[in-house]
C-alpha cells in the first residue's frame, strides 16, 4: 500500500480500494484577481493560470456540492456556490476520503492538503452567521501536482497510483 494511504482511516482505505469512488465537477469558478468576485467558467486551464499553478498548498479550493443544502438549512436562506468563494464544486464524491491523497480532476492532478477553513469574508458573502455555518463545511484545499484543463462535468476520482 502506498505511503499516502496510511493517512486515511483503515475503513476509508478498504472502502476506497474496493469501490474507487467517482464524482464530477459541477461548477468551476475563478477570480480574475485577488479579492475580486468569482466568475463562473466552463473550463479552467491551470497551465496558463500562474496564481493557481504555483506550489501553494491552497492553490485550488474544492467544495462538496451537497453541502450547499446544509448551509441553506443552517442559515435559513438560499446559498449560491459563488458565495463560498471556492474554485470547484464537486458532486457525488466524498472529499473527506481524499484527504492527503491525489485526485484526478480532468487533465489535472491535485494533492488534497487540508480543510479550507472559513475566513471573515464569509460574513460578507453569506451574511450574518456565514462564518459559523461554514465551519466543517468549508471544503478542502489542494496543490497542483499536474497542470491541465478542468472542465465542467469532468470526472473526479482518486489517482490510481496513490493506492486508494
Amino acid at each position: 500500500m502506498a505511503q499516502s494511504n496510511r493517512r486515511l482511516p483503515r475503513f476509508a482505505r478498504i472502502r476506497a480500494e474496493k469501490t474507487m469512488p467517482r464524482g464530477h465537477v459541477e461548477i468551476i469558478q475563478v477570480r480574475p484577481r485577488r479579492l475580486a468576485p468569482t466568475v463562473e467558467v466552463e473550463a479552467w486551464d491551470l497551465r496558463s493560470d500562474a496564481d493557481h499553478r504555483r506550489s501553494s498548498d491552497r492553490a485550488v479550493t474544492l467544495f462538496q456540492h451537497e453541502h450547499l443544502s446544509v448551509l441553506e438549512k443552517l442559515l435559513g436562506r438560499p446559498v449560491e456556490f459563488s458565495q463560498t468563494r471556492r474554485n470547484l464544486a464537486v458532486r457525488g464524491f466524498n472529499l473527506e476520503v481524499a484527504r492527503g491523497a491525489v485526485l484526478e480532476v480532468g487533465e489535472t492532478r491535485l494533492l488534497v492538503t487540508g480543510r479550507c477553513h472559513p475566513c471573515a469574508r464569509m460574513e460578507e458573502t453569506l451574511g450574518r452567521g456565514g462564518f459559523t455555518a461554514m465551519l466543517g463545511h468549508g471544503g478542502w484545499t489542494a496543490c497542483v501536482v499536474q497542470t491541465g484543463v478542468i472542465r465542467r462535468g469532468d470526472v473526479v476520482q482518486l489517482h490510481a497510483a496513490t493506492g486508494v
